[in-house]
């Protein structure tokens, strides 16, 4: 039984009650004294009943009563769940070097009692404790497995913390710091029949596991995509980890994707970095403007994708990972095959399943749906009063032919937003680029196609000249006409006339 007895603090209390057990011929298996309470554990004592008047009558004893644990095997306790509850391996380890305490997770390492034991290499042991656990080792392997060692020391010189984190671990961390909450289909706004088709068939395509090769112009948002398909996918759980193939040189590009061994080249780090693919093991790769990729990094790329093995830039060891690849480019990779810019071979391995998003200027009424969306959305983040859109506004929007595709029109907005000092915004507080009017829906009548045109050309000319007047002037007509016209499409900030 495990006995806390309440007590008013003197010298010597302590010892007569443990002098009544004795008594009573009780062995004492611990005593932990936390004034002012006293706890002993005897694993003869079954009934306190017996006992209470002996101890009752020791002077200062105030109240006795049974407790589950004693304080330190509760702490205890709560310390090996607190460790446990760590997905990474913990150990602590004395001033010498032997291991004191190791948590669940630590099993994978076959440590033992040694620190010195526990890596490939003894040295980063030796450098741990040389350095009272200050120094941050990096890299070590432990049964030819890398891990990213984290140290701290414990108070008085006493030993230190060693955390193993796992490359697939620091990915999970990497991917939850770039990716903040879910991004989902929905995420890819949009009611026009091409969008809803893609949304559709990107449903199907996100279950296969499989490579998974996106294609659309520059600014479409083909990387909101790619996480939309992780996260509808079986690896959802898992990191989503991207390369921009066209941001970095050759050498930076491949250390980044494969990684490298320690001292691989000038500037290296010692203890060598996991790249993408190990960081983002069981999840998703994604490899954006794939057409940049060098032909030397296409092979190595086409060796992973043949059996899911790669080395390190400078190591000797295969390293396996269980990754898909999606990847996504605005060029025509059959033609740069006919170049010899692109692999034959890869462009087959990549082109499993195939997505395409439509430029902005071919889904219709989204462009006035984006431009609402990211009308609030700026006045959010700047800070500024809620705006909206004038009708001649979402007319010269619409009209536009938006070759930066939705991130032009993002941009447009928010510049808009920020600079203007007014609640409504008019199409000269858009800065829109003149050009030539889009052309009318395929499949439009004679009248639509005129209306369209109509509509288009006179929201372009409209912010330089915005009265009848001044309008009708630049085009040589008269000013009745084009005030009619004006608000037929609704170019005035009034609703359209009824046609």
């Amino acid at each position: 039984m495990r006995v806390e007895i309440a007590f008013s603090d003197r010298v010597g209390i302590a010892s007569e009650i443990l002098t009544v057990l004795a008594r009573h011929h009780l062995d004492v298996l611990s005593v932990e004294v936390e004034p002012p309470h006293i706890f002993i554990n005897s694993p003869d004592l079954t009934d306190l009943e017996p006992i209470r008047p002996d101890l009752e009558r020791v002077a200062g004893v105030r109240t006795l009563r049974p407790v589950d644990l004693l304080p330190g095997a509760r702490r205890r306790l709560h310390l090996d769940a607190l460790l446990n509850a760590f997905a990474d391996p913990v150990l602590a380890v004395d001033a010498r070097g032997h291991i004191l305490v190791a948590n669940a997770a630590a099993a994978s390492l076959d440590a033992g009692t040694e620190l010195a034991a526990t890596f490939d290499d003894p040295a980063v042991a030796t450098a741990l404790l040389a350095s009272g656990f200050r120094d941050q080792p990096g890299e070590a392997t432990v049964h030819g497995e890398p891990f990213m060692l984290e140290a701290r020391p414990l108070p008085d010189g006493a030993g230190g913390m060693v955390l193993f984190h796992a490359p697939q671990r620091l990915g999970e961390r990497m991917n939850a710091l770039q990716h903040l909450g879910d991004v989902g289909f929905d995420a890819l706004l949009g009611a026009a029949p091409r969008m809803r088709a893609l949304k559709q068939r990107a449903a199907r395509v996100a279950a296969v596991d499989g490579p998974l090769l996106i294609l659309g112009e520059t600014g479409t948002g083909k990387e909101l995509l790619a996480h939309a398909c992780h996260r509808a996918s079986p690896r959802a759980e898992m990191p989503f980890l991207a390369l921009n193939c066209a941001a970095l040189p050759e050498s930076l590009a491949e250390s980044e994707l494969f990684g490298y061994a320690g001292g691989a080249f000038s500037g290296a780090r010692r203890d060598g970095k996991p790249g993408l693919l190990e960081l983002a093991d069981r999840g998703t790769v994604f490899l954006d403007e794939i057409g940049e990729m060098s032909l030397y990094l296409q092979a190595k790329l086409l060796r992973f994708l043949s059996d899911g093995s790669f080395r390190r830039v400078g190591a000797a060891r295969e390293t396996r990972v269980d990754v898909r690849i999606i990847s996504a480019t605005h060029r025509d990779l059959p033609a740069m095959i006919g170049g010899g810019d692109f692999r034959e071979d890869l462009y087959y391995r990549l082109n499993v399943l195939t997505l395409e998003i439509p430029a902005l200027r071919d889904r219709g009424d989204d462009v006035v749906l984006l431009a609402r969306h990211f009308c609030a959305r700026a006045a959010a983040q700047t800070g500024s009063p809620a705006c909206r859109l004038s009708a001649a506004a979402e007319a010269a929007l619409a009209a536009n032919p938006w070759p930066g595709n939705v991130r032009q029109l993002e941009n447009a907005i928010f510049r808009a937003v920020t600079l203007a000092d007014h609640p409504t915004l008019a199409p000269a507080d858009l800065e829109l680029a003149a050009g030539e009017p889009a052309p009318a829906p395929e499949g439009a009548s004679w009248a639509e196609a005129v209306a369209s045109f109509e509509r288009a050309f006179l929201g372009r000319l409209y912010p330089d000249y915005p009265s009848s007047r001044k309008l009708a002037a630049r085009l040589g007509t008269s000013h009745t006409m084009i005030a009619n016209k004006l608000r037929e499409h609704g170019l005035t900030g009034g609703p359209p006339r009824p046609r």
